[in-house]
């Protein structure tokens, strides 16, 4: 018997080795991984140069505490980040995965408005969003499962309504006016509460199943924070580093943030690394005086990682918008007689398929159908590994299969995936 606190069923495969976007268990069993994981495998499985990077950095030096040593491998990490993400004049505080990320990020925006004297303190989110399983980024998440257990810890943060399309919040807005009514939702919340900062994907990620906002959701929400002081924070954790077809998530609508949070794709699973950037005024704002810190922060062997990854990525994220397209575009087509598939949506390489008990009105299974964990059971007895989410509808009920393949998968690979994807959903009943 195992003594590891299992985060999944008794019967799992037991992992052995990995290549590209395939995996293989003990017992021999390919798998194709439709998900990198939880959308983490950017770069693929098992790619040399990056394994050597941080093999060269840990035997150089494996640690040094941050207080103690700075490093030309952190200084050459930030600098090549600088020039990516969507923030002006950009700070790196790496991390050691999105949830520290963000716990860092919203530390950032209180410990910004008390530098300047304003008792700012209330975090702002959306329904549905998730931003990690920390105490503060699980209290600004929306997700009411996950909640629960421990709302009498939680209630700091006031949550908005997300953009979730298939659902609108605002029917009576629907499709046009979409936009207009979230933005005037949160001017509405910003003048009623003395808020630290606003914090959202820039396209929904495990939460919400691959939601892509309307088109000008993201700049009048950037422009309802600059009227109200707000810190606009991007959780990238999902988004960024090409996952969406550019670098960042906020590069479809040329925005920018306060601070951005990445995990996940930063070392695309060969490390535990996270980052939480803040542009130069936030960071002038509040150096030498942020009370924060974690023994694993800025990690040597991280930068060293996070920056063969990047190294690995410059020659695949132009390809991911035609690659995106053509998953969903297949994706769409294949599954288009399956009357409990409600929607297919995304963008870039995240794709999520919503299914539902009646495509008419949009009803979803009870949650005790637990459709979503069947579906991703059956896709792994097929050999194919995808990622689920749950809850979707109305923070109970709702089904999601979330799909996110390494960004080096091939057209092939990518039409494999498709047919066992929809053989998956076909097959489950």
């Amino acid at each position: 018997m195992s003594r590891v606190f299992a985060r999944g069923p008794a019967s799992l495969p037991r992992v052995a080795t990995a290549l590209g976007s395939r995996v293989w268990d003990t017992d021999g069993q390919s798998y194709l991984d439709a998900s990198g994981g939880a959308i983490v495998v950017g770069v693929g499985h098992g790619n040399e140069t990056v394994i050597e990077a941080a093999a060269r950095q840990a035997r150089a030096v494996s640690y040094a505490h941050a207080t103690m040593f700075a490093a030309d491998v952190l200084d050459d990490y930030a600098e090549a980040l600088a020039g990516l993400v969507p923030v002006d004049d950009a700070h790196v505080y790496p991390v050691s995965g999105g949830s520290e990320a963000v716990e860092t990020a919203l530390k950032m925006a209180r410990a910004y408005h008390l530098a300047r004297g304003e008792d700012r303190h209330v975090i702002v989110s959306r329904r549905g969003s998730y931003h990690g399983n920390t105490r503060g980024a699980l209290d600004a998440s929306g997700r009411d499962g996950l909640r629960a257990p421990y709302a009498p810890w939680l209630g700091a943060a006031v949550h908005a309504p997300s953009p979730y399309e298939y659902r609108c919040p605002f029917p009576e807005a629907h499709p046009d006016g979409c936009a207009a009514a979230h933005v005037a939702a949160l001017d509405k919340l910003f003048a009623e509460w003395p808020v630290a900062a606003f914090i959202a994907e820039p396209v929904a990620g495990a939460g919400l199943g691959a939601c892509v906002p309307p088109s000008g959701y993201w700049p009048g929400v950037a422009e309802a924070c600059r009227r109200h002081g707000v810190l606009l924070i991007a959780d990238e954790v999902m988004t960024g580093f090409g996952r969406t077809g550019t670098w960042f998530g906020l590069d479809h609508w040329g925005v920018r943030a306060d601070i951005v949070t990445a995990g996940k794709g930063a070392a695309s699973g060969y490390w535990p690394l996270g980052l939480a950037i803040a542009s130069g005024e936030v960071h002038a704002t509040i150096a030498g005086a942020f009370t924060h810190g974690f023994t694993y922060s800025h990690h040597l062997v991280g930068a060293a990682t996070g920056l063969a990854v990047l190294d690995a990525l410059r020659p695949l994220v132009p390809g991911v918008a035609d690659k995106g397209r053509f998953l969903l575009d297949g994706l769409r087509a294949v599954l288009a007689a399956d009357e409990r598939v409600g929607d297919v949506r995304g963008l870039g390489l995240l794709t999520g398929i919503e299914l539902v008990a009646d495509r008419a009105t949009r009803r979803p299974y009870p949650r005790a159908h637990r459709l979503a964990e069947r579906v991703t059971a059956t896709a792994r007895d097929l050999g194919l590994l995808i990622y689920h989410g749950t809850g979707c509808a109305d923070g109970t009920d709702g089904d999601l299969v979330l799909l996110g393949p390494p960004l080096s998968t091939s057209e092939d690979e990518l039409a494999e995936i498709i047919a066992l994807c929809a053989r998956a959903i076909a097959a489950t009943r």
